[in-house]
């Protein structure tokens, strides 16, 4: 309404208005004030995640993805686990995470439980890590989030979370060598003199398996 046209303004050129430096400078500032504060926020979180330090307690696995299952080793404890990721619960008033040293076998993957932490990729010859820090028992479900090969949807995975009590079980009985039984000495038989020992290895017995293809 203010810069409407007139019938006694037809023979001069409107007023040149130039913009307003104050409204100018604020609307550039202001914005970079916030980029930069949310700038810092998500550095002091991502921070305080990558770089948590590892408490004495803490559970040490590397997990190993293969097209198309779930590896999971226990340096510390000699556990090797298929597919089963077992983890004692983490009393906030003592922690104890779970950290894990991802690598791949062969193909891109990614190791992701969605109650227990977001998706951590697992590229050949790249290292990664992640860790969880579960504060309730039970089972959670996974999967590979990353379409790694035909057989991808396949790649389901299970956390257990266990009392403290569970899990140091759960170790002690992962440790015991296989039970020998005269019972099953005639499977054990047929199972060692066979051709199921070039694809597979049983724990308490020293053949090693390798696939050997013809």
């Amino acid at each position: 309404m203010k810069f409407r046209s007139r019938a006694a303004d037809t023979e001069r050129e409107p007023a040149q208005v130039y913009g307003s430096t104050q409204i100018e400078l604020a609307w550039t500032i202001i914005p970079i004030l916030i980029v930069v504060v949310l700038f810092l926020a998500t550095a002091r979180v991502i921070h305080a995640i990558q770089d948590v330090p590892k408490p004495a307690e803490a559970v040490e696995v590397t997990a190993i993805g293969h097209q198309f299952w779930w590896e999971f080793q226990y340096p510390k404890l000699g556990i090797v686990t298929a597919n089963e990721l077992h983890v004692p619960v983490s009393d906030p008033s003592l922690p104890t995470p779970t950290f894990l040293r991802l690598l791949s076998a062969d193909t891109d993957h990614s190791f992701w439980v969605p109650q227990l932490a977001g998706k951590t990729d697992l590229i050949p010859n790249h290292p990664n890590g992640t860790w969880i820090d579960p504060h309730e028992t039970g089972l959670f479900l996974g999967q590979c989030a990353q379409y790694c090969g035909t057989q991808h949807a396949k790649m389901l995975l299970r956390v257990y979370v266990d009392t403290p009590e569970d899990f140091n079980a759960w170790v002690r009985g992962q440790q015991e060598p296989a039970k020998r039984d005269e019972k099953e000495a005639a499977g054990r038989h047929v199972f060692e003199t066979t051709a199921c020992l070039t694809v597979m290895q049983l724990p308490g017995q020293t053949a090693l398996g390798v696939l050997v293809l013809t």
